[in-house]
């Protein structure tokens, strides 16, 4: 991938998108693939806000047996299914287990019948060909079963465990760069590091975007027949530059936050822990009264999702403060006590915001927005040539993009033409049998790669990692792991520099490699990635100072 602003300015686009998260980078792709001409424009690095907010979990929907909203969990298992198969290097199946208390809501029995509904609502969640991706049945398991499981579960009440099956990213950062890779293969233009200024009109048509980019201060305009706004967070921002056409609505944020924990505090599985404060969700046809922490297991450690608070502010100021963390901490406690978690157990956190649904605003209790929402301004607020996209999770991102570009060939008054993103690999995807790749791979030791040297790859890169190998006939050092840890090559640096558009020391620490995902990775990782970057973009000593301290604050909580 290039960052080219000559391309991105030399032409008129079908269509623009404001915003690289997940949800602009599938829109791109599917656009693309159809034969439209897509520009793509990011504000910041691609991902780095709500999107990097993961619990990484790619869910089928079991939470939402409570409201009887089977059209939601067919299209999650569906997505579910979807991503295991377009994506087989990162996404793949994990086992997930609840404890069951008495014989009513929270009991074995009514976790079985729901467990069934579960397994018949998703009959065909199966059928992919590689063994690796098949998700079995949900069962309930003895009161033993899940306190081998689970540790110390509370004993009071305790009938059994819910056990059932939803699948985990091993890399959620790596996955949006596949598909923006596959967006770009396909003839998107996208650029970060790019903002949106305002909107070019001509009457009461949108015509394009102007935009600064934030490296350079350069002004720049962006045309298109059609642009769809995916901001996230900063929908309403972007909306603001209406001018006299004022949207009917102004959607309200929440802000969600996972924590990552220094230990594994289970094995293998996603365990569903019940919070001990009242929770009422009034559009539940089952309310269970209190809300879900989950804990899952991820590299050497656990993530622990999600707390949601009511936000005020701009999207620009939000930030995760030191109390977010130690209230977070002390609910996790009391909810699982055995947990006895201290800050110095956190090693890092993520925050986002999402829309909030809760009808005052004020109370207690967030209640998100439990739908996606495609708006067409014309209709809306009698301004033509805009969409708006209000997005709700990453799981049905890749769906709700197909159903986004669906409305712009109808605006677009182009003949309609299906979707096949469902269907198409991601770039790395080309894997049927994802373990027997990885020893065929082994066994091939390519650029005389060691085996575990070739698996990490394989497990971030999937079939395209030899563009990162290639790089080690160029310099050897670069076969090298990065100074101070032990897995991620420097080869894996230059290449995100050279290949994916990382433009500061933060990209490629916290999304295009693994050094910094479970935490600050050290001065010493900072600095030699710093010096890596700085001879393939000309820094000078004192540029290489300024984006290690930046990159230093990202882990540092706001007070």
């Amino acid at each position: 991938m290039q960052r080219d602003l000559n391309t991105l300015t030399g032409k008129k686009f079908d269509v623009a998108i404001i915003g690289g998260g997940i949800y602009g980078v599938c829109c791109a792709w599917d656009a693309a693939l159809r034969g439209l001409s897509v520009a793509l424009i990011e504000k910041g690095d691609f991902g780095s806000a709500t999107s990097s907010n993961s619990l990484k979990i790619i869910h089928g929907g079991l939470r939402y047996l409570q409201h009887g909203d089977f059209k939601r969990m067919r299209e999650s298992i569906a997505e579910r299914k979807t991503l295991m198969h377009i994506a087989p290097h990162l996404v793949y199946p994990l086992p997930c287990i609840m404890p069951t208390y008495g014989h009513a809501l929270k009991g074995k029995e009514a976790m079985s019948l729901a467990l069934l509904i579960n397994d018949v609502v998703g009959f065909d969640r199966n059928g992919l060909a590689d063994p690796e991706k098949y998700m079995p049945r949900g069962k309930v398991v003895s009161v033993e079963e899940c306190e081998k499981i689970i540790p110390d579960v509370d004993h009071e009440g305790l009938t059994g465990g819910a056990v059932w099956y939803d699948c985990q990213v091993r890399n959620s950062e790596r996955l949006l760069l596949s598909i923006l890779h596959s967006a770009q293969r396909a003839g998107a233009v996208v650029a970060n590091y790019v903002s949106m200024v305002d909107f070019i009109k001509d009457g009461n048509r949108v015509v394009g975007v102007r935009a600064s980019d934030n490296l350079s201060g350069a002004a720049l305009e962006v045309k298109a027949d059609l642009v769809i706004n995916n901001s996230g967070p900063w929908l309403n921002d972007v909306l603001s530059h209406l001018n006299g056409h004022t949207p009917k609505r102004e959607y309200k944020m929440s802000a969600a936050m996972n924590l990552v924990v220094k230990r594994k505090l289970f094995g293998t599985y996603a365990v569903g822990l019940a919070s001990k404060d009242e929770f009422k969700d009034s559009d539940a046809l089952v309310d269970k009264g209190s809300r879900l922490f989950f804990v899952t297991p991820w590299r050497e450690g656990s993530l622990i999702g999600t707390t949601h608070v009511h936000y005020e502010g701009a999207a620009e100021d939000f930030r995760i403060r030191e109390s977010d963390i130690q209230k977070f901490i002390d609910d996790v406690n009391q909810a699982y006590p055995a947990a006895k978690l201290t800050r110095d157990d956190i090693s890092f956190f993520y925050g986002g915001l999402l829309p909030d649904d809760t009808p005052d605003g004020h109370s207690g209790d967030v209640r998100l927005l439990k739908s996606y929402k495609i708006i067409d301004h014309k209709t809306e607020d009698g301004l033509d040539g805009l969409l708006s996209v209000v997005s709700v999770k990453y799981t049905t991102a890749r769906d709700v993009a197909a159903k986004t570009v669906d409305c712009a060939l109808k605006k677009l008054r182009r003949k309609r033409v299906a979707s096949t993103t469902a269907a198409t690999p991601v770039f790395g995807g080309q894997i049927s049998n994802f373990q027997e790749y990885v020893v065929r791979e082994k066994a091939r030791a390519y650029q005389e790669l060691d085996g575990d040297a070739v698996e990490h790859l394989v497990s971030n890169y999937g079939s395209e990692y030899p563009g990162v190998a290639n790089l080690l006939a160029e310099n050897p050092d670069w076969r090298n792991p990065v100074d101070g840890q032990t897995t991620v090559l420097r080869a894996e640096v230059v290449y995100a520099v050279r290949r994916e558009m990382a433009m500061k020391l933060a990209d490629v620490v916290r999304r295009r490699t693994e050094l910094g995902s479970t935490g600050n990775p050290g001065l010493k990782v900072l600095r030699d990635c710093a010096h890596l970057v700085a001879v393939e973009l000309g820094w000078d000593k004192a540029k290489i100072e300024q984006e290690i301290a930046e990159t230093e604050s990202i882990y540092e909580a706001a007070q």
